[in-house]
């Protein structure tokens, strides 16, 4: 396959410790979607990607968290950091103009991993 080129991502994929624990992260706190779960993983809709939850892959790794980020995409940084908070949701980078007119703050999940949200004030 001397033409084959990747153009499109299906997943990605965050190991976990606790699948419980970050499935009640991502469906309660962030209000992402299940679309189904095993006893090792979980698929949480991410609007076209999907993110998945790994028991084997945490298993697997020393450390679980490092130099990845997974963005998700909001209409107001400030109302959605806002939301968040009231569901006990920390950030350790509060809303801050990152890009032009974007603006972007940080979180973390249960198992350290570097989340955000990006998007107009």
């Amino acid at each position: 396959m001397p033409d084959l080129k990747l153009r499109q991502i299906h997943a990605v994929m965050l190991g976990v410790r606790d699948l419980e624990r970050s499935v009640e992260f991502y469906r309660d706190k962030l209000g992402m979607i299940v679309k189904d779960q095993t006893p090792n993983f979980a698929f949480l809709d991410g609007g076209g990607v999907m993110l998945m939850l790994s028991l084997p892959l945490g298993r697997a790794s020393e450390t679980l968290s490092g130099a990845t980020e997974v963005v998700f995409s909001v209409e107001g940084v400030r109302a959605a950091r806002q939301a968040l908070g009231e569901r006990s949701v920390e950030f350790f980078i509060e809303p801050r103009n990152v890009a032009a007119q974007f603006w972007a703050a940080n979180f973390h999940d249960p198992d350290g991993h570097n989340l955000s949200i990006f998007g107009l004030p």
